[in-house]
């Protein structure tokens, strides 16, 4: 019994953690318990096999510079693979592009530095901030990926964004059906990063 209980020990020690790091997308606002992103994407990733336990770090209305506040606690985490959405209450409060990048970049650095891989959402803003803003905004996320080497999943690339039943009346968030559009997309980029940390399917 006691070895039993020790090698299940060891096994939850090994199991690989993802932090899902963000703001009120990650958090799920607008969504019943059980149905936010990383809720799906822990669902997903069982179905393919990958043991691994997704945390959601996610806390509404948080800005880049919130998230650096919150970093100490996510670093402790140990997390092997961190997926990073934030931008989007910056972009949303006018805060400057130039600001927002700096933030990311050093979320970026640190999250790196402490080991983890790290893949980027990009995000979008309405189209009423005008298109030069909203430009480099969405642009800043693609500079990012090239200069720290790491992968972008652009969520307006998920096809939730103004498609009837996925988004909430807010136009900001997505439904429970939109999240889980959105982790369809997300997958196969989990996928290949949990590879490349050599985290591959249990054999069945």
């Amino acid at each position: 019994m006691l070895l039993l209980v020790a090698m299940l020990s060891l096994l939850a020690n090994s199991t690989p953690t993802i932090v899902t790091f963000g703001d009120s997308i990650t958090e799920g606002y607008g969504v019943s318990k059980g149905h936010t992103y990383p809720d799906y994407l822990q669902s997903a990733l069982n179905a393919r096999g990958f043991l691994c336990k997704v945390v959601n770090a996610g806390v509404s209305g948080d800005t880049t510079g919130n998230a650096l506040d919150r970093l100490p606690s996510i670093l402790a985490l140990n997390s092997k693979l961190v997926i990073l959405e934030f931008g989007g209450n910056d972009g949303l409060r006018g805060t400057p592009v130039s600001s927002t990048r700096r933030n990311l970049e050093e979320l970026i650095k640190r999250l790196q530095t402490g080991g983890s891989r790290v893949i980027l959402v990009g995000m979008t803003l309405p189209l009423n901030y005008g298109p030069d803003f909203v430009g480099q905004f969405e642009k800043m996320y693609a500079d990012l990926g090239v200069k720290f080497k790491v992968t972008v999943v652009n969520a307006k690339d998920a096809g939730v964004a103004g498609a009837p039943g996925l988004m909430q009346p807010d136009g900001i968030h997505p439904t429970g059906v939109g999240y889980k559009k959105l982790v369809e997309y997300l997958l196969p980029a989990v996928e290949r990063e949990l590879k490349a940390i050599g985290v591959s399917p249990a054999p069945r």
